[in-house]
């Protein structure tokens, strides 16, 4: 049984740029109910947060096991392996990974900028793109480099 369940998926520039031509790749959130996790009587983890190495703090939960805010929510992408030698629910190198709070109070713009930049990795960002008279485009990256993107 999965802690995760799965709020939304969307496909995303690979690399964290948008450009004609370029690739994508399905970003998943993933999100951590709040009741995974708690001491709180009755959910199983009195003894010990068997997920506190890899997720958020947990979350004040009511009798049920509800809170206004989930524990956690995690962003992977469709290539994201799931299980370590920690956990069988940890996910290898996720993108991110945010508390319930703080996902719900990001905006939207933020959280695909966040997601934008972890697909990016250290690599320089693509700031324009041009049409050459040949049909070819070119990028113009930050580090000032040009790509050609035409097939040789």
């Amino acid at each position: 049984m999965s802690i995760y369940a799965t709020l939304w998926s969307l496909k995303f520039p690979r690399y964290g740029d948008d450009y004609v031509g370029c690739e994508w790749i399905r970003v998943t959130a993933q999100g951590v109910p709040a009741h995974i996790g708690t001491p709180a009587r009755g959910f199983g983890c009195e003894d010990g947060d068997p997920y506190a190495e890899f997720l958020p703090p947990p979350v004040e939960v009511n009798a049920d096991g509800d809170s206004e805010f989930m524990r956690a929510v995690v962003i992977v992408t469709e290539e994201t392996r799931k299980g370590t030698a920690r956990s069988p629910q940890e996910y290898v190198n996720p993108l991110l990974v945010l508390s319930g709070r703080d996902y719900a109070s990001i905006s939207f713009i933020e959280l695909h900028t966040r997601i934008c930049d972890a697909l990016r990795g250290t690599g320089p960002r693509v700031v324009a793109e041009s049409f050459t008279a040949d049909g070819g485009i070119q990028l113009v990256l930050s580090d000032d480099r040009v790509l050609d993107t035409r097939k040789q």
